[in-house]
């Protein structure tokens, strides 16, 4: 099937996205084109103003290539991260730059018939307020819990008929596209973060659960409906502790974050000592009780210390399963959790140490994400550019070309 010209320049805005700065050599083996070919359409493409110059590329022997990006503000994304609790919101520009600093609305997403209706007031209110026309938005990407159907944009844990990139859509007159946040983590990670370059990796995503995005041979995989990557819901423990899922002795029972904030608020309340005085823990505030520990662990507190490993160890031991499994290049650490930072590393890598056989983990990386809590929103915001072809383009600037 012949491509058409929308698809070629999709495909371009797609390698510049995620590449740049990038040369034309480069792109031109990106693409699969001769650099003649790709040269003129970079040139087309400077004229209609879709890209710029950015400087020369450090000398390799003869003249220092010209290297291109995106028109930051050609146009800009909306970004929706949302957990259980939280809607973050955020537009970037086609830097991943925070043209607008992410604002945070409480949103109850689960169990809650109104979490569409609220989430779509809280877009147009975002918009409103944003300082950017709505013309100048190319599209909405949006990361959320639950069973997502990408191709649908249905997200089953909110409704089981009823399209939430429809539905949002329809209120805020964008285009809308929707992903598991897990998966769309580790969409960040595999363009902008640890996983770049590898073939194979598993990108935790510890929050209130314990999620997986999997890249495997280089491309995110979601399975048959895309509901791959439920790690939280590994039956582990025969703990009698009843899961959000209906099940009992998920990991997430002994290893999410609010089964941190929980066993601190138990700890103390039976006399545990530490730094943290209880007042300043809630559970009715995880966000603010979880930065509380999370800071006292990074002081040395041990009782914080000793959450964190615990929880550690059993997300460890669920990995040695996976692991066992897929025998990945890599594992990144990345959502909100992965704020605390190397507190996690020891027992992760005990755990494996006591449940991996050896030679299946002796090359496997465990790593930390630089991209931390801002993840999602970066991968949220290349859901839209992942489908280029359908961009709402800037009508400021001359595209006839």
């Amino acid at each position: 099937m012949r491509e058409t010209k929308t698809q070629r320049i999709g495909e371009i805005f797609r390698h510049l996205y995620y590449s740049a700065p990038i040369s034309c050599t480069s792109l031109s083996m990106k693409l699969g084109k001769s650099q003649p070919h790709t040269m003129a359409r970079i040139n087309e493409l400077q004229r209609g103003g879709y890209i710029v110059e950015t400087g020369h590329a450090p000398s390799t022997g003869g003249r220092k290539p010209q290297m291109y990006s995106l028109r930051p503000d050609l146009f800009y994304i909306l970004s929706v991260a949302l957990d259980q609790f939280v809607a973050r919101i955020a537009l970037l520009d086609l830097q991943n730059n925070f043209v607008v600093a992410p604002e945070k609305y409480e949103l109850k997403l689960l169990n809650n018939s109104d979490a569409l209706s609220e989430l779509a007031e809280i877009i147009k209110e975002y918009i409103a307020a944003g300082g950017v026309e709505k013309e100048q938005i190319a599209g909405i990407g949006i990361g959320m819990p639950g069973f997502v159907e990408v191709n649908k944009g249905i997200n089953y844990s909110i409704s089981e008929n009823r399209s939430v990139a429809g539905y949002i859509s329809s209120t805020t007159g964008l285009p809308v596209y929707i992903e598991n946040d897990s998966s769309s983590i580790a969409l960040a990670e595999m363009k902008f973060g640890m996983a770049r370059n590898v073939q194979n990796a598993m990108v935790l995503n510890i929050g209130w659960g314990v999620g997986l995005g999997l890249v495997v041979d280089g491309r995110l995989f979601r399975g048959s409906k895309g509901f791959a990557g439920e790690f939280s819901h590994i039956p582990l423990f025969e703990n009698n502790k009843l899961c959000n899922c209906g099940k009992s002795g998920c990991l997430e029972t002994e290893s999410s974050l609010c089964v941190i904030v929980e066993k601190a608020i138990e700890g103390l309340s039976n006399g545990r000592l530490s730094s943290i005085n209880p007042a300043d823990l809630d559970r009715e505030d995880l966000e603010k009780s979880f930065e509380t520990i999370r800071a006292a662990a990074a002081k040395g507190d041990k009782f914080s210390v000793d959450l964190f490993s615990s929880a550690g160890y059993e997300i460890g031991r669920g990995l040695s399963i996976l692991i066992h499994l897929l025998n990945p290049d890599l594992v990144v650490l990345s959502g909100r959790g992965s704020l605390a930072g190397r507190i996690w590393l020891p027992p992760i890598q005990q755990a494996l140490n006591d449940h991996c056989i050896p030679r299946l983990f002796e090359n496997t990386e465990i790593r930390l994400s630089q991209l931390g809590y801002d993840a999602e929103l970066i991968g949220a915001a290349a859901l839209v550019m992942e489908r280029c072809e359908h961009l709402r383009l800037n009508p400021h600037v001359n595209y006839s070309h």
